[in-house]
């Protein structure tokens, strides 16, 4: 048993936020139809690396689903969909806003054939406001969110994140959604529209710095390493790698010092109170670091852990994917595909003790499932409209 077994999803989504926010439903346990364009498809397939010539980010976030392959501007792979949507619990889609409802598959539409239908939208700026039918990429919402204007070195220009953090905090956004507009059915019978979008995500991760303009009226600085918050509270340089320091709390900071042989630091009244050190940082690190510099990484996370300190060393991503706590949090797991073969993907984040989520399945070919769609939630046949493909 899985904590969504039985709940019928359509997904009508491309790249990332969509998909991923579908995947996580199909994780655990939902039943995940992916409508794609025939012959294209999801245009995350053509995205590299590739695996005997299927994407291997395709492959990592639309596993567990089926696809069938529909020109929604057809009338008879239309009508198709129509009986999926009659028979569906949610149906994910981010079409640019108004794109549905030209199709003629808006949520008034939707919702009146299946009134208990969650139809969950995500976009880049949202469905309402004056940029409501803008499209918007992550690239293009880290920079009009401001994140880009936080991200990198202090003296350079705006920085990209590489990790597309717009679309897939938008995606978790979306299905946190979901199950709260489940939990509302539940009590109700009635489904309803949820909407996420990449701008309300990229303003909604900036907790310190909207506190900030909120108290003060001033843009926040570019503050490279350092924390707004927190000091010191960073990376560090040791004699042989790079390694993390959370200070966090007063008696991090005591301990810090005895340990780095600077006992004098607790009585500077540069550094006596957080707010002090967080007003000096500059002056802060520099001497912190000299002292770590003399000394390996492996000593300092020995004698950071022995003395309490939250610590770690940097990692890069195949050497933490590699970690024997990785697989033994079973963050990555075998799949098997039937071009690519045996591979593996990222597990699942979210732990139930009863009812766990699962990769069951690999990501679907384009139309893997084209001729199941007559058997799929026992649908009336549909011969006619899946035998065109």
């Amino acid at each position: 048993m899985q904590a969504l077994e039985g709940l019928k999803v359509l997904e009508l989504a491309s790249f990332i936020a969509g998909p991923y926010c579908a995947m996580m439903l199909a994780d655990q346990g939902a039943d995940v139809i992916k409508i794609e364009r025939p012959g294209v498809g999801d245009e995350n397939r053509t995205e590299p690396p590739f695996v005997e010539g299927e994407s291997a980010p395709f492959m990592l976030w639309n596993r567990n689903k089926r696809s069938l392959t529909l020109n929604l501007k057809d009338p008879e792979d239309k009508n198709a969909f129509l009986r999926l949507v009659d028979e569906a619990d949610v149906l994910v889609e981010n079409y640019r806003t108004g794109a549905m409802e030209r199709l003629g598959l808006g949520y008034d539409e939707l919702s009146q054939r299946n009134p208990g239908l969650i139809y969950a939208s995500i976009s880049g700026y949202g469905r309402t406001g004056e940029y409501a039918t803008k499209g918007g990429f992550d690239l293009v919402l880290q920079g009009f969110t401001g994140l880009m204007h936080l991200t990198g070195p202090i003296d350079q220009g705006p920085h990209r994140m590489p990790i597309p953090v717009c679309d897939i905090t938008a995606g978790l956004h979306l299905t946190i959604g979901i199950l709260t507009a489940l939990q509302a059915r539940n009590a109700t019978g009635q489904g309803q529209r949820v909407e996420a979008s990449l701008f309300d995500a990229g303003l909604s991760l900036q907790l310190y710095e909207a506190a900030g303009v909120f108290a003060t009226g001033e843009a926040p600085e570019k503050l490279g390493q350092k924390h707004r918050g927190v000091a010191p509270y960073q990376v560090f340089s040791t004699s042989t790698d790079h390694i993390t320091v959370g200070v966090a709390q007063q008696n991090f900071w005591l301990a810090l010092c005895k340990l780095i042989g600077r006992a004098d630091l607790v009585e500077d009244k540069r550094f006596i109170s957080n707010a002090d050190r967080v007003a000096n940082i500059d002056e802060l690190v520099p001497l912190v670091e000299e002292q770590l510099l003399q000394k390996p990484a492996d000593y300092w996370l020995t004698a950071l852990e022995d003395a309490g300190i939250p610590s770690g060393i940097i990692q890069s991503t195949d050497r933490a994917l590699a970690h024997p706590h990785a697989v033994f949090r079973e963050m990555v797991v075998p799949v098997h595909h039937p071009k690519a073969g045996a591979h593996k993907t990222l597990g699942i984040p979210i732990k139930l003790s009863q009812t766990p989520g699962s990769v069951r399945s690999h990501a679907p070919l384009l139309g893997e499932h084209n001729d199941q769609i007559d058997e799929i939630w026992a649908q009336a046949p549909l011969k006619k409209a899946a035998g065109k493909r």
